[in-house]
């Protein structure tokens, strides 16, 4: 029988903590912590989660996140009662260097995610639970805090929609309905039956009580009695700084600590603490997950000059390198008919998991497959990768192990028009910690990069395209991160053209022509855009004088810039061809055309850079330099400086 005067013990304990940590600090969040005090406590010691404290990395602990990471001072006061961190570690919270941070991230063991930008949890949540259920095979039960004023999030319909889709009734939501948000009410204030009709209407079920008083939270966690395929959300109406009489109930507070005579006053009204006390978390069952042996893969078969489209080579890929790679999950927003990600899904489709139209839900699920230990690869539209890059972004703060596959990249997709054009995808990743940019040209590249990508353990980012390109290299070749290929070269270069993807071939058509002509060019495939090869390009860069970069993407974040940046200290001009005009509806070829990053358009810029035809200042495409002293260059004269209209300049 549970001993609900213990848990109420253990509580107060914990809401001193908080009251202690976050006055200390001088910052925090005390009084969101305050509220689910109550709720935490019950769930972690009361019997109904199961963890081996001892071993954070058992297969079948259940899983708790905090979603309202803001609560992390009554997270890390949890682990205190639990006798896995002391008063006085957790007293470091805040400071620089402490595992204690203001809100969860992979520096805190017992932190499943990086958690902190509302509205995430949830997803996180749904990838661990089709992790139990369909994957690794175990009774785990993953538990989310939440917050109210995150419920306004559409991320969180999102996952309650594929939450209950995939009937994972091994999932449970704990909906902290305190009513006040940041600078005031939330949307539905403590109006508990709002937050049911709608879970209900989505097929959750929901038990709705007291957050504070402890006999009903613990009979609410109770499993015995939950609907078989349906998740669970708990909705409790709680008191935002339940239990300090000032803070309780009272707007203003939020994000705000107590000073030294408020914290003195907070205490009193306490009562009696025991620091002391401890609570027992069960323990779970002793259950090991599914697992499949790694057997080499087959190899790849193309044939040099044949056609394919990476988006389909990337498919192929997946399916062929499953074996060796037996964590591979798929995911996919809807398109996987068009991402190729089918695939792998006809070959096993026990692996593959269909995310719908839920780019950010797709993002935080694979986060939590991560955490688990899968490898997720993700593709949609590379365009739509942007509707998720806040998932993105947090997953870095997880040290995630996913990877994203942007399909349909720029305005060689064509007629669909500029809404399905992926443009800023390049940047979108790049800016990301320790993030790998990958963009093949072949399907030869495509197989060698996504078998780079599952054996790097990290966020890798695949750019593929949409339409059919020749297979320009032997399937012997090798492919390694930070690396580029060097496909055209001669004593006489004397320009070099960089590009990735669909320019490339337009590069390889321009070197013909420039070659005709009697002007040598060399030509490297950037396949690796993060991280780059910097002595190859610098290599270049002093050998022929002269860098010119096309990309079929936006100027800024692309590879021009990604160039600019590594060569920043070499005396050498680099001009930027990308996309600078508003794109349009058209066949490939004259979008290619119309923001000069076609064949042509990379033959007129060589000639011009080397002074063989007249500059047409109406036909200037972009340019950017990288170093003053280029224009000294003996190969350029001041006439030839780009930048002279104010529209670009130095990287």
């Amino acid at each position: 029988m549970t001993d609900i005067a213990r848990l109420e013990k253990i509580a107060k304990t914990v809401r001193y903590l908080i009251l202690k940590t976050t006055s200390a600090a001088g910052s925090g969040h005390p009084t969101s912590s305050l509220s689910a005090a109550d709720l935490m406590c019950a769930l972690m010691f009361s019997g109904a989660f199961r963890y081996d404290v001892n071993q954070p990395d058992h297969p079948n602990n259940d899983r708790l996140i905090f979603s309202k990471g803001h609560a992390s001072p009554l997270l890390y006061a949890l682990w205190v009662a639990a006798g896995k961190v002391t008063e006085q570690e957790v007293m470091t919270l805040r400071e620089f260097d402490s595992p204690f941070e203001g809100h969860p991230t992979y520096t805190f063991r017992y932190a499943e995610a990086a958690t902190g930008s509302l509205g995430q949890g949830l997803s996180i949540g749904l990838g661990m639970a089709l992790n139990a259920k369909y994957i690794d095979r175990l009774p785990y039960a993953t538990y989310v805090l939440l917050g109210d004023s995150e419920m306004a999030e559409g991320s969180q319909w999102e996952a309650i929609q594929l939450a209950r889709h995939y009937r994972l009734d091994n999932l449970v939501g704990v909906l902290d309905v305190n009513r006040l948000g940041q600078r005031g009410e939330t949307m539905y204030g403590h109006d508990l039956e709002a937050y049911q009709r709608r879970l209900e209407a989505f097929g959750w079920q929901t038990r709705s009580i007291d957050g504070h008083d402890m006999a009903q939270i613990v009979e609410a966690f109770r499993r015995d009695g939950a609907e078989p395929d349906r998740p669970l959300m708990i909705i409790a109406r709680t008191l935002k700084g339940k239990g300090v009489s000032f803070l309780e109930d009272k707007d203003g507070w939020h994000g705000k600590a107590l000073d030294e005579d408020q914290l003195a006053q907070a205490l009193e009204e306490l009562g009696e603490v025991d620091p002391q006390i401890r609570g027992a978390v069960s323990l779970p069952e002793d259950r090991l997950p599914e697992r499949q042996e790694a057997r080499a893969a087959d190899r790849a078969s193309y044939s040099p000059g044949d056609e394919l489209a990476t988006r389909k080579a990337y498919g192929r890929a997946l399916a062929r390198l499953y074996p060796a790679f037996p964590d591979i999950v798929a995911l996919d927003g809807e398109v996987s008919n068009s991402t190729y990600s089918e695939t792998f899904e006809k070959d096993y489709p026990q692996r593959f998991f269909e995310m719908f139209i839920a780019e950010q839900n797709m993002a935080g699920a694979a986060c939590g497959l991560a955490a688990r230990g899968k490898i997720p690869f993700v593709s949609t539209f590379a365009a739509f990768q942007s509707r998720a890059f806040d998932q993105i972004r947090m997953s870095q703060y997880s040290v995630a192990n996913i990877k994203f596959c942007g399909s349909h990249s720029g305005v060689a997709i064509g007629q669909d028009g500029p809404s399905q054009m992926g443009l800023e995808d390049i940047a979108m990743f790049r800016t990301l910690s320790d993030s790998v940019v990958f963009y093949p040209s072949d399907a030869v590249s495509t197989e060698k990069l996504v078998e780079e990508a599952a054996r790097h353990h990290g966020l890798v980012y695949i750019r593929t395209t949409r339409n059919t390109t020749p297979i320009i290299y032997a399937v012997d070749e090798e492919f390694r991160i930070g690396g580029c290929k060097v496909l055209k070269r001669s004593d006489g270069d004397r320009a070099t053209i960089v590009a990735a993807g669909i320019t490339l071939h337009e590069a390889l058509k321009a070197q013909v022509e420039l070659e005709r002509e009697g002007i040598a060019a060399r030509v490297i495939d950037l396949y690796s855009i993060k991280p780059l090869d910097v002595e190859t390009l610098r290599a270049a860069a002093e050998e022929t004088g002269v860098i010119i970069t096309v990309e079929d993407h936006y100027p800024a974040g692309g590879i021009g810039e990604a160039v600019c940046g590594a060569l920043s200290e070499d005396p050498v001009p680099v001009f930027c061809l990308a996309v600078d005009k508003m794109p349009k509806s058209g066949p490939p070829d004259k979008l290619l055309a119309f923001e000069q990053i076609s064949k042509g358009a990379i033959v007129d810029k060589v000639k011009e850079i080397l002074g063989e035809k007249p500059r047409s200042k109406a036909t200037e495409p972009e340019v950017c330099t990288k170093a003053p002293e280029w224009a000294e260059h003996e190969r350029l004269s001041d006439a030839d400086m780009p930048c002279d209209d104010g529209r670009s300049g130095k990287l």
